[in-house]
């Protein structure tokens, strides 16, 4: 028999009635002295509990002394006794925190597959939802499966469908005529541009750069919500406020009003710094915001794969369409009829503004196919400009014909372009410059006019196409001009 603490031979052995194991009386003792249970399976013990056993006795020699070799032997056993006491204890405790550890992996695992289930219907249902078909009633708005729905797709009002249909008339029916401004900046004049002024914007993170009508403000945005004006005659921002509302993705003037969209997926109005309304139809971040050429009514577009028609006479919304894959940029066709919008995919989808019915999708062009970065109408409203993220190339497409029309390579990976009013200039820019585009009526042949080694996000053209701004990879904005 050997005890079960030190696994020696006892010389008093005892035998728990709780475990049946054999011990050493001394050790026994002394654990059940400190702890009071027994050592094998933690249950209450006392020296009432333990039954002698009887063996063949020993002979002890006599208590040595201090000095001498047996003295010296006793302690080593002493102090071993002692040692294997507390290794006994360690290996209870680890086997108790393996155990713990053991329960806890196992929640852990059960949470995780929890989650990862809900994730997925989470999933499922958003796609189930932006796969639903959405036809106008004058009931309101119902799905494929009857349900009715009193916001999603809903119709427009007469009143917003003619005034539409007026700003289509009033503008289309003199594009064709009108020449261009004999004040126009000319392929020569851009030639001879240089940096003319920089302002730091003092924004954290800026990507935001809109013109307004005039050509004179330019309205700047950033990662902590700051919108400012920079004011292209006093070379300074005039205006500074922060929407309170998110990071801002992008921003467009509705004539003298800023609006801005918001990773929070809100679309905020404002007006001298000052919020107008503010619009919370996204699940998710906005990333793109347009202005139709009437000037009241504002589309945005989401990750929640829908894009969304706001009457600002109004603060209301008119209508929200779903589609089948996230939405990145958003452009209304010169005339206002058409709504075009990047996708995450690279594909870009015509909208009839009225009705909401997909008119046409051009497949992406680029390879791997990348989200479109960036969209532009050219003002003779028949050519789409677009650049897709992480690519070097700009593609301009033929409306009329829907097809490819011109390649350009700018050299850089490109994050921002620009049209000017007359359609001959095409400006693009990204980390590696600036680069103008333009197109020769005359000799049907795309030039370029000017490349500047500037680092920049986005590029607009100032009034009479006389200056080109640029917003810095720095959050600076640059003016050039001849």
């Amino acid at each position: 028999m050997l005890c079960a603490i030190s696994g020696e031979a006892p010389q008093q052995p005892v035998a728990s009635r709780k475990s049946g194991n054999v011990f050493e009386r001394r050790l026994i003792e002394a654990y059940i002295s400190e702890n009071g249970t027994d050592p094998v399976n933690g249950e209450e013990l006392s020296v009432d509990d333990l039954v002698e056993l009887k063996q063949a006795r020993v002979v002890k020699p006599r208590p040595p002394t201090l000095t001498s070799i047996p003295a010296l032997l006793s302690t080593f056993q002493n102090e071993w006794d002692a040692l294997i006491l507390e290794t006994f204890q360690l290996k209870q405790q680890l086997a108790e925190t393996r155990q713990e550890l053991s329960t806890a992996l196992y929640y852990n695992d059960s949470a995780q597959r929890v989650i990862a289930r809900l994730q997925k219907e989470r999933d499922e249902a958003r796609d189930a939802l932006s796969r639903v078909q959405v036809t106008a009633s004058s009931n309101g708005v119902h799905g494929a499966n009857g349900d009715a729905m009193q916001v999603d797709g809903q119709g427009l009002s007469d009143s917003i469908i003619a005034k539409i249909d007026e700003t289509q008339a009033r503008l289309q029916g003199t594009r064709r005529k009108r020449p261009v401004p004999e004040d126009w900046a000319t392929g020569d004049a851009i030639q001879t541009y240089e940096v003319k002024n920089t302002a730091d914007t003092q924004f954290t993170g800026a990507k935001t750069l809109a013109v307004d009508d005039t050509g004179d403000f330019f309205l700047c945005g950033d990662s902590d919500g700051d919108i400012g004006v920079y004011d292209l005659k006093q070379s300074a921002f005039t205006t500074r406020s922060n929407v309170g509302a998110g990071a801002i993705t992008s921003g467009a003037w509705a004539n003298d009003k800023p609006v801005i969209a918001t990773s929070s997926g809100a679309v905020v109005v404002t007006q001298g710094g000052t919020v107008q309304a503010k619009f919370r139809q996204h699940a998710g971040a906005a990333t793109d915001v347009a202005v139709h050429p009437c000037g009241d009514i504002v589309a945005s577009v989401g990750i929640d794969k829908s894009y969304v028609l706001y009457d600002l006479q109004h603060s209301s919304v008119l209508t929200q369409i779903y589609g089948d894959t996230k939405l990145s940029t958003v452009a209304f066709h010169p005339d206002g009829h058409l709504l075009a919008a990047g996708t995450s995919n690279g594909s870009i989808k015509l909208f009839d503004v009225k009705t909401g019915q997909e008119m046409h999708t051009f497949r992406s062009r680029v390879s791997p196919p990348s989200a479109v970065q960036a969209l532009t109408f050219s003002e003779n409203g028949t050519w789409l400009a677009s650049a897709n993220e992480g690519h070097t190339s700009v593609t301009v497409l033929d409306l009329r014909k829907t097809n490819v029309l011109k390649t350009l390579d700018i050299g850089t990976v490109v994050t921002g372009i620009s049209w000017d009013y007359t359609g001959q200039f095409l400006a693009a820019c990204g980390p590696g410059g600036v680069v103008v585009n333009q197109y020769v009526k005359a000799s049907k042949a795309w030039e370029e006019p000017l490349r500047k080694a500037i680092s920049a996000m986005a590029v607009r053209w100032g009034a009479g196409a006389k200056s080109l701004v640029a917003l810095t990879g720095e959050g600076g904005v640059s003016v050039l001009g001849a």
